[in-house]
């Protein structure tokens, strides 16, 4: 059932998605050749509680950490480590959370380790985009798979692969709470968009095929022909009028 929230509920969401903003963006200026995820994972925790708020990953379905880290082709849920050391010209995508007074927010950016290829860096912004030009319809009125559908329409138009296995959710007073909100055309319309309604809403693009496979760890998703994958996610409201992203800051 996708759960409509109140003024107060969005009040508490549209806390919880400036603090984890406020973590992104404290975050990438710790990005740099030589750092490993696992600092990354110690600073994110670090940063998470300073403001009074639970990560909402750590421990969730066992994940062993606070936020992931995903490196050229992981996709998602690339698990942080002391002994993983980023180099210059990688691509690392950053997903955390947070829980403040019960409720969540959820967001991803992926960002590049010193200077970067110009394929990679198109792959980046392609992916950041895809997410702007699905979320011009995430409108009261229309349907779940406008939004979905706009994704796939634009990241394909330059020849990458949307992932598949992987899709958005909404989001509140748990991480993951109905609509599915995939990043491809559905062959229904899917839900009709109402105000009040939360969605983390997150392409996750390849610059080669759409396939993905687990690794050994049983967490991180990577490229199934190993080429480069981005990610960009934020916790989105549907209005009355635009949609307000929550967790830019």
């Amino acid at each position: 059932m996708v759960t409509i929230k109140s003024a107060r509920e969005i009040q508490l969401m549209r806390e919880a998605g400036k603090i984890l903003g406020e973590t992104h963006n404290r975050l990438k200026e710790l990005i740099e050749p030589g750092i490993t995820t696992g600092e990354l994972d110690r600073k994110g925790a670090e940063i998470i509680r300073s403001y009074g708020c639970i990560p909402s990953f750590l421990n969730y379905d066992g994940y062993p950490a606070s936020i992931c880290t995903s490196v050229n082709d992981e996709v998602v849920h690339g698990i942080p480590s002391k002994k993983r050391v980023l180099h210059e010209g990688d691509i690392i995508s950053i997903d955390a959370g947070v829980i403040w007074h019960g409720y969540q927010s959820d967001a991803a950016r992926t960002w590049a380790v010193g200077r970067i290829s110009p394929e990679a860096e198109k792959l980046i912004e392609v992916t950041k985009q895809s997410f702007y030009e699905g979320i011009k319809y995430a409108v009261a009125g229309n349907h779940l798979n406008d939004i979905c559908g706009h994704i796939q329409d634009y990241a394909e138009s330059f020849g990458y692969g949307v992932v598949r296995d992987l899709v958005g959710h909404g989001i509140g007073t748990q991480m993951h709470e109905d609509p599915e909100i995939p990043n491809f055309r559905m062959n229904r319309k899917g839900i009709l968009l109402k105000p009040g309604m939360t969605f983390a809403i997150e392409p996750m693009i390849n610059m080669g095929r759409a396939d993905v496979v687990w690794s050994e760890d049983e967490w991180t998703v990577v490229t199934d022909d190993g080429s480069l994958s981005a990610h960009y996610e934020n916790t989105v409201l549907i209005t009355d009028g635009e949609p307000e992203i929550m967790s830019l800051v």
